[in-house]
């Protein structure tokens, strides 16, 4: 074998792994949410979980998730993490179907939730762009919003709330547009971390416009 057909049979690989990552990533990504959507379901009537428990009980099958996704277990930790997420905003779902503009506000934002997704996961797989640049923007602003969240556990204060939903909107966005483009340009070969990366930001941006619709249409 000649150097371009060396050449010529490496790209077709690369692509054929890309291509691999990426359907598993949306198939796997497609049931863990039909999976959150379950346990929401179960759990509208059920009581609304302490934000500690819920920050523990997320950060630690998260944790678990990254340490075993190598493995098969690692498949089972990304159900559990994506079960207690719809687990834990069950109940707020579940109140706000049971009121009169509550269905509105729900379906208003998963709608916006898929848009931004579909829109920014599009223009990273046509236009084939690079946004590795983004990764020192999303360490930073990853631990300001930790910072930020434990502020809020602390102090109530709605002006904070509202900017942080702002602000994880824009965060989570960058995120997609990173974790979408490191699939595609071979850094990222790990279906289940990029499921969970991708999980999370949809689970941010939905619920920072829960949050801003409920706010402006004054049922926060």
């Amino acid at each position: 074998m000649n150097e371009v057909d060396l050449t010529i049979a490496q790209g077709q690989e690369s692509a054929l792994a890309v291509n691999k990552v990426l359907k598993n990533t949306y198939l796997l990504l497609g049931m863990t949410l039909a999976f959150s959507a379950l346990t929401a379901a179960l759990s509208f009537n059920a009581p609304v979980l302490s934000p500690w428990i819920f920050l523990i009980g997320a950060y630690g099958f998260l944790f678990a998730t990254h340490a075993l996704a190598n493995s098969p277990w690692g498949l089972v930790t990304t159900f559990g993490f994506t079960g207690f997420i719809g687990y834990g905003i069950g109940p707020l779902l579940g109140f706000l179907l049971s009121t009169s503009s509550g269905s509105e506000i729900v379906m208003t934002a998963l709608g916006g939730t898929a848009f931004i997704f579909f829109g920014l996961s599009g223009w990273v797989l046509a236009s084939r762009k690079d946004f590795s640049f983004l990764r020192g923007f999303i360490a930073a602003g990853c631990l300001v919003l930790i910072a930020a969240i434990i502020i809020s556990l602390i102090w109530q204060m709605p002006a904070l709330q509202l900017a942080m939903s702002v602000a994880f909107m824009f965060f989570s966005s960058a995120v997609i547009l990173y974790q979408t483009s490191e699939i595609i340009h071979g850094g990222e070969r790990n279906y289940i971390l990029a499921t969970i990366t991708l999980y999370v930001s949809l689970y941010n941006i939905f619920m920072s416009l829960l949050h801003l619709l409920m706010a402006f249409s004054g049922d926060d």
